[in-house]
């Protein structure tokens, strides 16, 4: 498995200056100035952002936050970037035929755009002395057997007595630079506000008190992301579809069957800030604001609360997703219930999250300004947060902690005569996830690392295939083509490819969507495959 980190990297535009972090500083549309965090990665590396009617438009200058320190790697730099590309959407778009997506999109307003959406269907129902860190990306987490091996990572950090102590534990970096955050907020199909469990009735009582309705209202344990997408358009499944945040045409296991599986639904709305692949399958896009042109807060990989600041305006005809989720509530007759101000979506969540395990009731947006962030579980205003967990025991009974033995399984799809390698997917440095906003970056997409296989000379020599050439990875869901990649760096029996471009390019049309048995995570980070030198991927829409 591969990861690359954003670390200390500057280079392209050496700091010309230290600016100081800017706290409470009202935006205008030009000439402003405000202390935010990247779009990009966990770290959440803090950064100044200044606009002005100059070019270019906006200026970013990395700022001595925590997990930074002056430095930005090259993605940071360049986030700005993204703000004035001319793949920028900024009116909404609808099929010129409905219900036909081979139809072209032709751009609509705001009303007409959303009514399509509200008619369709109702989509409100829908070592201890020295410090030590165990530190992982992604994949050991995205195995069918996922949750056993973190489970034995935190066994070993718990052996090691790391938890609780001064720069010691056990944490994931991951790829989205809010993905606990979303968790915190209950952004999962069994989670409520807090961390808490949609299946506990005392949980269920008090979110439904603060939403303001009546607890059996509420649903229960939904499907993982991977099976609501089997069940699209399927007898008793969803057939509508609102998407945000994401590219699953991209990212999802098995990608031409996601790809069916979405042609299958009534309606697809999608609200992306370019035209995204899935966007490209929808049936009305919704343009919506960037990192940089919204308030808010997010949760970097340290469980630090922290400030998202809008610096300039969006472009003309753009809305924010809390205003587009307010208006279709109107339309949907629930519009009392979706506030449009993220200052009050934020106190909301105080109020729903408090007395869980992700308590934010003591965290204010001026306590985020004044203390550099603030770590929950915060539960008052004058609780200083909680920076290192579990210093003071652990919620167990007694206050130890409990080893979880495991066992080791294999993977779910091993290598046979006709797949003989393993596949293995990751990150490159320069691209962001799906690779929709860094692919439109000039100065990134234009870097060496576009899709490709790396591979062992001696699995090069084999498959007649030379660096610079082009090859075919093939799997019983589907296949993809990248250029060859030669190195000793990986073992002979395996291949890397990342997952950053769609397209015929898409890694995860050939990944296996294996599930862990209790995450429900799929299995991307290994599944078995051959190597076809040249080629192009049949593309005829069968797989697994």
């Amino acid at each position: 498995m591969r990861a690359n980190y954003c670390g200390r990297y500057v280079g392209e535009s050496a700091v010309k200056r230290r600016l100081p972090t800017v706290e409470g500083m009202a935006p205008t549309p030009a000439d402003s100035a405000a202390g935010t965090h990247c779009p990009y990665c966990a770290l959440q590396c803090g950064m100044m952002l200044t606009a002005s009617d100059a070019a270019p438009p906006v200026e970013v200058t990395p700022l001595d936050f925590p997990t930074n320190r002056g430095g930005l790697c090259r993605k940071g730099w360049t986030a700005a970037e993204l703000l004035d590309s001319p793949d920028r959407l900024t009116t909404p778009l609808l099929r010129s035929r409905p219900s036909d997506r081979t139809a072209p999109f032709v751009p609509v307003g705001w009303d007409e755009a959303l009514d399509a959406v509200a008619t369709v269907r109702a989509l409100a129902d829908a070592a201890r002395h020295r410090g030590a860190v165990i530190l992982t990306a992604r994949g050991a987490e995205q195995q069918s057997k996922g949750t056993d091996t973190v489970s034995a990572l935190i066994n070993l950090a718990l052996a090691l007595g790391l938890p609780g102590c001064p720069r010691s534990g056990f944490g994931c970096v991951t790829g989205q630079g809010n993905g606990q955050g979303g968790r915190e907020h209950g952004q999962k199909s069994d989670q409520l506000p807090g961390y808490r469990s949609i299946d506990d009735p005392a949980a269920r009582a008090h979110v439904a008190a603060v939403w303001g309705v009546d607890p059996a209202t509420l649903p229960g344990r939904g499907p993982s992301a991977y099976e609501l997408i089997e069940r699209l358009g399927t007898p008793g499944g969803p057939r509508s579809l609102l998407v945000h945040g994401t590219n699953v045409a991209v990212s999802s296991p098995s990608g031409r069957r996601v790809a069916r599986r979405l042609a299958a639904l009534d309606q697809l709305v999608v609200c992306d800030v370019v035209m995204s692949e899935t966007a490209a399958l929808a049936d009305v896009v919704l343009p919506v604001t960037q990192w940089a042109e919204e308030d808010g807060t997010m949760t970097n990989l340290e469980g630090r609360v922290i400030r998202r600041r809008k610096v300039v305006n969006p472009p003309p005809g753009v809305r924010t997703e809390l205003e587009i989720l307010a208006v279709l509530a109107d339309r949907l007759g629930h519009g009392d219930r979706f506030p449009a101000d993220p200052d009050t979506v934020f106190d909301e969540l105080r109020r729903a999250s408090a007395g869980g395990t992700a308590d934010y009731a003591g965290i204010t947006w001026r306590r985020v300004d004044d203390e550099d962030g603030v770590f929950w579980p915060c539960p008052s205003p004058e609780h200083p947060g909680t920076p290192r967990l579990f210093a003071d025991g652990f919620p167990t009974p007694d206050g130890r902690a409990v080893f979880v033995a495991v066992e080791h399984r294999p993977v779910a799809e091993d290598v046979d005569d006709t797949y003989p390698l393993y596949l293995t997917t990751g990150r490159v440095l320069q691209q962001y996830q799906s690779g929709a906003q860094t692919r439109r970056v000039p100065s990134l997409a234009g870097s060496a690392d576009g899709p490709h296989v790396e591979m062992h000379p001696d699995l090069a020599e084999r498959t007649g295939v030379v660096e610079g050439g082009t090859v075919r990875v093939v799997s019983r869901r589907g296949d993809a083509v990248g250029t060859v990649r030669v190195t000793t760096s990986i073992r002979a029996d395996t291949v890397f490819m990342p997952f950053h471009w769609g397209g015929l390019q898409a890694v995860n049309r050939v990944t296996n969507p294996a599930l862990d048995p209790v995450s429900r995570m799929p299995e991307f980070k290994v599944c078995a495959v051959r190597l076809e030198a040249g080629g192009r991927p049949a593309d005829d829409g069968s797989d697994g």
